[in-house]
């Protein structure tokens, strides 16, 4: 199984992502060991980022590679007009594999289609973010022992963010029933919904969380992006629409997890942190196995 690069969590068929996420387990538990020693990555952030470009370098590091770092634009010949065509051009001289994050959609397919050298998307705009869609399987199967057949619900930022787009679309391989919770403005891009219908994936919309938290194995929640909104009075409105407290978690199933790709702002009280259910954290050091398995099959350390 080779990749030439990760783009879009669409990319990938069923069999590929469970390949991926047992390569990352055999990596956590030290049955496989790649040696990436001799290799560089590049990482481009256009962006700001902690978890993403953080455990992608300490991936990297941990493999024995060595990364080079651009987390400043304004400190780069982008500054002077240069394109991303030939950023990506010049820095495929320096690297053996490219790590992107841009604000505009398509940009990582632009800049694959730029260079012969792997190009992982780290997050374009507010369309795909697949590196973390493939460490959040991973950590909903280490919370369920399973990815078949879960009751997960989706909630906050449901129309930019990028993270829930990307899961929406894996989960659907795993016929899972999928819950969006959000404000009217927020709701799940219809052209999502439109692809779960076709593929009848049974979901349905919500405004009220505590309607449909008894049910659910998995609530992932997400911050209101006050970098997405065209207008900073409608993320006045809703930037405080959902709050997670202990309060909210009387009756949920034993086996109910708390996921966030982070970083939370008020949507997660701090009182949550010391329950059973929440597992965000857990969730961000899985971040390193997943990661170290992407780079290793794209720079052909593991067949």
């Amino acid at each position: 199984m080779k990749f030439q690069g990760i783009i879009s969590i669409n990319d990938l068929s069923k069999k590929e992502i469970l390949y991926i996420l047992d390569v990352a387990k055999k990596i956590e538990t030290g049955k496989t060991k790649p040696d990436l020693s001799g290799k560089v990555l590049s990482t481009l952030f256009f962006e700001p980022s902690t978890r993403t470009r953080f455990s992608f370098e300490s991936a990297m590091n941990r493999l024995g590679g060595r990364v080079i770092s651009m987390a400043e634009p304004k400190a780069s010949s982008l500054a002077k007009g240069e394109s991303l065509h030939d950023t990506v051009k010049v820095i495929e001289r320096y690297a053996d594999i490219i790590v992107i994050r841009h604000p505009q959609e398509g940009s990582a397919r632009w800049a694959a289609d730029s260079t012969k050298k792997p190009v992982i998307n780290a997050g374009d705009g507010a369309n795909q973010h697949p590196t973390q869609t493939l460490l959040d399987l991973y950590t909903i199967k280490k919370a369920q022992g399973k990815l078949n057949n879960l009751k997960v619900a989706m909630i906050g930022d449901l129309k930019y963010g990028r993270t829930v787009h990307s899961l929406t679309s894996a989960l659907s391989l795993f016929n899972c029933q999928l819950f969006f919770v959000s404000p009217e403005s927020l709701k799940m891009p219809e052209h999502i919904l439109e692809d779960l219908k076709k593929k009848k994936i049974k979901y349905s919309e919500h405004e009220d969380p505590s309607k449909i938290i008894n049910k659910l194995d998995i609530l992932y929640a997400t911050r209101i992006q006050k970098e997405r909104f065209p207008d900073e009075a409608e993320y006045e409105k809703v930037k405080h629409a959902y709050v997670i407290d202990v309060s909210l978690l009387k009756n949920v199933k034993k086996n109910f997890r708390i996921m966030h790709p982070l970083p939370r702002v008020s949507e997660i009280s701090t009182n949550v942190d010391g329950t059973p259910y929440a597992f965000y954290f857990e969730q961000a050091g899985f971040g390193i196995p997943v990661r170290q398995a992407l780079l290793s099959l794209l720079l052909g350390k593991v067949k």
